[in-house]
């Protein structure tokens, strides 16, 4: 059974070789590498929003080389100690798919059966995800609409991505897990240095949201070495720092040979109230 249901009238998808289509024959095709196109003209707020190809690139070659497999490892500790058999799970705002895949791939080495979905609202970023893991579902959509039913998930994953805390609790039933990964305090301290006269350290808080219980934070951090100018920059392109960089600190990044950054993260783990 697809997870994913129609943008226009909510009802169930079914998936052919070619297309998703519904009952009401709203059809909506596959690209060639496995992604489905579920982000109505209407919720769109540019031609083409989300991560460029260049970012898109930069993530799926970062990402590959490992650097954040530590944070990878930690999710799946954490997420297999969540989850049942049979878990239902969404990564929003997936990007490229490293993490959801790695997910995935840990739940059924550890003899899981996961029905897994992913959704972006960049189709450069999905080609990737989609190529990486056949066997989960991947949309382009908005997390703010995801073409999803009411509670029907058991996790939802948020790594780096947009906060729409009211559709998460529309779609996660009740008991239902929400991690959110966010930067800790000293995430990436050694290239903002580069990047920056007066960087500053990240803000670390505990909010508690409506309809979730708060139940605990879990600290990552490490320390990467990047070996050159491809990996730098490719660290660099992914992050917000590329867009507000002044000239003379990506000056000063272009003539580094190596980088020591710290990494830091924090997963904030929810699970969703049962009804009163």
């Amino acid at each position: 059974m697809n997870l994913f249901r129609c943008p226009v009238c909510g009802e169930p998808l079914a998936r052919g070789e070619r297309a998703y289509a519904c009952p009401n024959r709203h059809s909506y095709d596959l690209a060639k590498e496995g992604y489905a196109y579920l982000l109505p003209p209407n919720q769109k707020r540019s031609a083409a929003p989300g991560d460029d190809r260049q970012m898109a690139l930069a993530r799926r070659e970062f990402l590959s080389r490992g650097y954040y497999e530590l944070l990878l490892n930690t999710l799946c500790c954490e997420i297999l100690a969540l989850c049942g058999e049979s878990p239902v799970i969404l990564d929003a705002g997936c990007g490229e798919g490293y993490y959801t895949a790695g997910i995935f791939q840990a739940l059924r080495a550890a003899g899981r059966r996961p029905r897994m979905a992913g959704t972006d609202i960049s189709k450069f970023i999905l080609r990737s995800a989609a190529r990486r893991e056949k066997g989960i579902e991947f949309a382009v959509a908005s997390s703010y609409r995801l073409p999803l039913a009411d509670s029907s998930l058991d996790l939802l994953l948020d790594c780096f991505s947009p906060l729409a805390l009211e559709e998460f609790r529309r779609v996660l039933r009740p008991g239902g897990v929400f991690l959110y990964v966010v930067p800790g305090e000293r995430h990436l301290w050694e290239l903002k240095q580069v990047l920056y006269d007066h960087p500053y350290l990240n803000e670390e808080k505990e909010t508690p949201y409506e309809g979730f219980i708060y139940e605990r934070v879990v600290p990552v951090d490490g320390v990467i070495t990047l070996p050159g100018q491809e990996d730098i920059q490719n660290l660099f392109r992914m992050t917000p720092y590329y867009w507000k960089t002044p000239r003379s600190g990506g000056e000063r990044l272009a003539a580094l040979d190596t980088l020591e950054t710290a990494v830091s993260f924090r997963i904030h783990i929810f699970r969703k109230l049962w009804p009163a």
